[in-house]
């Protein structure tokens, strides 16, 4: 952690338009490890120059599988010097060692043991011309997660817990997290992405968690499936009000990201402008950069200015887990 203690300024646009330099250091109330009971998955991604019609075939310009899902926001934090820890389940099959490989890379821990006769889900990536992409998901081992999977698991007094959408839609998984959401003491943070099937998350299941979560992250679109709203003012302003007591962030693209907090107004935070090449696990990097530096104990609105600062650095580069390094993202917020 005490890498993110040494001095970075923050700048907009491409130039950057000197702003005061904040010195990152451990606040009361920041965390020391993250908990992501997401999903772990492995992405297959195709760059194409366009989505093919039906029953039609197309040529990939490239392609390539890597760790994907959960991973991208557990890399991102762990690359700003977060220490992270996988709680979810991963299978025993191909998949899943590609999974594996890539957290111990990146120095993730993992809490779970494999599970025998089932490998690792994955999920079809298509990107198109204008960086846009489109998936298909394919379930496996991290789809089976049950209570006596989580029984062992205890969240600790310096741990934050990230919760995906994606694992409320899982029976198996929603069961289990709920069970175990139940045993959080009301001071640990939770942090929940309701990500793109939260209509499929039934309405009961998802207003326990909003209720409870701490801060809640997602893009423009997920945000109008929450609340109805196409504006973004509008949706951050009833999101906030529906959970009473999170911080909640919603990225506009390239415009940057509006943060709200109950009774507050709601604050823009500018983007980046750069080229994007490929949009593909941004998001992901804008939170896992986001939690990292406020575990390091920045102003939640200097975290959203260094979630912005990484995901714009993460859309020009191809792949799903493309966030900076620390040492990357000081030299792109350098003056």
């Amino acid at each position: 952690m005490a890498r993110l203690g040494r001095r970075m300024t923050l700048r907009t646009g491409e130039t950057g338009q000197s702003p005061k330099i904040k010195q990152l250091s451990r606040q009361p109330g920041s965390f020391r490890r993250l908990l992501h009971l997401g999903n772990l998955l492995v992405d297959v991604v195709l760059t194409v120059p366009a989505l093919p019609e039906r029953g039609a075939d197309m040529l990939a310009a490239h392609s390539e599988a890597s760790a994907g899902g959960g991973f991208n926001v557990m890399a991102a934090a762990a690359r700003q010097g977060l220490r992270v820890a996988y709680v979810g389940a991963h299978g025993s099959g191909p998949f899943g060692e590609l999974a594996r490989a890539a957290c111990a890379q990146e120095g993730i821990e993992l809490v779970q043991p494999s599970k025998a006769g089932m490998d690792t889900g994955f999920v079809i990536t298509m990107v198109d011309a204008d960086g846009e992409r489109t998936f298909l998901t394919s379930r496996g081992a991290e789809a089976t997660l049950t209570a006596n999977d989580l029984a062992p698991v205890q969240a600790g007094p310096g741990d934050a817990i990230y919760l995906s959408g994606y694992g409320f839609v899982h029976p198996s998984n929603q069961s289990a997290l709920l069970g175990w959401m139940e045993r959080l003491r009301d001071s640990q943070r939770v942090v929940f992405d309701p990500g793109p099937l939260v209509p499929s998350i039934p309405f009961h299941v998802l207003d326990t968690v909003l209720s409870r979560a701490d801060w809640v992250t997602c893009n423009m679109r997920e945000a109008t499936l929450l609340t109805g709203s196409p504006d973004p003012l509008a949706a951050v302003t009833e999101l906030t009000q529906r959970t009473g007591r999170a911080g909640v962030l919603v990225r506009t693209g390239p415009d940057g990201c509006l943060l709200g907090r109950p009774g507050t107004e709601p604050v823009h935070v500018p983007g980046f402008r750069v080229k994007a090449l490929d949009t593909n696990g941004a998001g992901d990097t804008h939170t896992g950069t986001f939690l990292a530096a406020l575990a390091a104990g920045a102003h939640e609105i200097e975290a959203v200015r260094h979630a912005n600062a990484a995901a714009a650095m993460s859309v020009t580069r191809r792949g799903p887990a493309t966030a900076p390094t620390w040492e990357e993202l000081a030299r792109f917020l350098a003056p």
